[in-house]
Order: structure tokens, then C-alpha cells, then sequence
């Protein structure tokens, strides 16, 4: 198995129509040190491309494409069981939340939003390096040994949430769709962490917040907020109420593992 280390172990599978960005995109990516880059220019053609296995494999994506949209790409791919891992950058100019939600929840590293820079590009394509080779920064055995509730009602953002637990070395994880399902979790079994999403039907992040704090015999365990939720009234109201700390969706995994390593603390 080949190891991704550096950005220059990428292959980068580029998706974008318009033959003047593919190519400002291209020289970018190679001016960042991405030494293999191919170019398609539609969903269908970068899902052919991925039936070929090849390590270190990135997909950058815009979002309008002439058969689909990005979004409709990273759902597809995270259905295929041989690509729920593939690290996915969006690139676009759209600004409207509800036009992004869907990669958002979707687990993509990162959404880089036109005209970016070298710098943003950098960041990016260092998060799928972090993503496809995770370093060891948390004490092993003491991972090994947390108990995790995952709460969220999308499906592709818990088995995105669960591939990063792993990929840190937890294997204790409980995955459920809501607030209420969690609260019967947490009345029957110990945890050490709770990761939850904001927006959920039934009970949602604010009030599941509020009845571990409050409520539960585990009112001091450690709770991770990870949303898109953008009211930061809202977001400061569920702070206020005893979230540990604030991931914004996407997140990246470097983001993940330090606010576990500071929940934890």
C-alpha cells in the first residue's frame, strides 16, 4: 500500500467543464507540488475514471457540471463502498448555504470558494494528506479505549464522522439519527465523547446539549458540536449551554483531532 506523506504523493482528479479553468486549476495544483493531475470534464466521466484503483487519489470538483452537480457527485461517491474515503475538494462561486448543504453533509475536506488563493489551495490539498495518512498525536491506548456517540441525522456525515474516529484508532462507536435516540444511549450506556450535529429532527444539538448538561447522569462528558448551522446566535446559545467545542461542516481531520485532544483534556 503506498503511503501518502506530502502533497506530492496526490493524484489529483481534476472535474471541471471549462477548458481555461481546468487548466488555471492545473498549473495551480502544480505550482502547490501535485506532480500527477488528470482533468474530466463531467460526473460521469471522473465516476469512470475512479473505477481504476490508484493511491493517493484526490477529487476536485466544481460545482455546475453539464451532467450533475458536485453535489450529486460526492453523494454518489460516498454511496460506493470503494469510495466513501475519497478525500473531495469542491470548487465554486456559489454562496447560497442551501446550494452547498448537501457537500457539507456529505464528509468532502474541504470547499474552496472562487477565486481562492495558493495559500487556500495549500491548505486544502494538505487536509486530503492529513485525511489519507492521519498522524498519531493522541496516546494510543488511551483512544483504543474511548466510547463515542455520534449524533446525526445525515447518513454520509456519521460514516464520514466514523471513518476519522477509526482512522484515529477508536473503535467504540455508537452511531444514531437524532437527539432522542442518543438520549436513550446515554440513559443505558457510559460514553467518554459526544460528537452531535446541530440541525436534527425529533431533538436537536441545542437541546440534546441542554439535557446532558442538565438531565443526564453524564452531565460532565465531553460534547462536540460539528454543523453548518450559520446563525451564530444560535451557535452561541448552544455554547453557552456547555458545549465543549464548534466544528463547522466540512471540517478536515487535523480540526477533528485536536478539538477531540482538547475535549478530552
Amino acid at each position: 500500500m503506498t503511503t501518502v506523506n506530502s502533497v506530492r504523493d496526490l493524484h489529483v482528479l481534476l472535474v471541471e467543464p471549462s477548458t481555461t479553468q481546468a487548466h488555471l486549476v492545473q498549473r495551480m495544483l502544480e505550482n502547490a507540488g501535485v506532480a500527477s493531475v488528470d482533468i474530466v470534464s463531467s460526473g460521469a466521466d471522473a465516476l469512470a475514471a475512479l473505477a481504476q484503483e490508484v493511491p493517493g487519489r484526490v477529487l476536485i470538483s466544481s460545482l455546475y457540471l453539464p451532467d450533475m452537480a458536485g453535489t450529486d457527485l460526492v453523494e454518489a461517491l460516498r454511496l460506493d463502498v470503494r469510495h466513501t474515503a475519497l478525500p473531495f475538494l469542491l470548487i465554486s462561486s456559489e454562496t447560497r448555504p442551501q446550494r452547498l448543504e448537501g457537500v457539507r453533509q456529505s464528509g468532502a475536506c474541504m470547499i474552496l470558494r472562487k477565486p481562492f488563493t495558493s495559500d487556500e489551495l495549500a491548505r486544502a490539498l494538505n487536509a486530503a494528506v492529513d485525511y489519507l495518512n492521519p498522524p498519531a498525536e493522541l496516546d494510543i491506548e488511551e483512544i483504543e479505549a474511548l466510547r463515542v456517540l455520534v449524533v446525526d441525522d445525515s447518513f454520509a456525515s456519521r460514516q464520514h464522522l466514523q471513518r476519522l474516529l477509526k482512522s484515529l484508532g477508536i473503535e467504540q462507536i455508537m452511531l444514531c439519527n437524532n437527539g432522542k435516540e442518543a438520549v436513550a444511549i446515554l440513559g443505558e450506556s457510559m460514553v467518554d465523547l459526544v460528537i452531535t450535529d446541530y440541525n436534527m429532527p425529533e431533538m436537536d444539538g441545542a437541546a440534546l446539549v441542554d439535557y446532558i448538561r442538565k438531565q443526564s447522569w453524564q452531565s460532565d462528558v465531553p460534547v462536540l458540536l460539528v454543523t453548518s448551522e450559520q446563525n451564530m446566535g444560535r451557535l452561541a446559545a448552544v455554547e453557552r449551554a456547555g458545549v465543549s467545542a464548534i466544528c463547522d461542516k466540512p471540517f478536515d481531520a487535523a480540526s477533528i483531532r485536536r478539538l477531540i485532544s482538547d475535549a478530552l483534556r
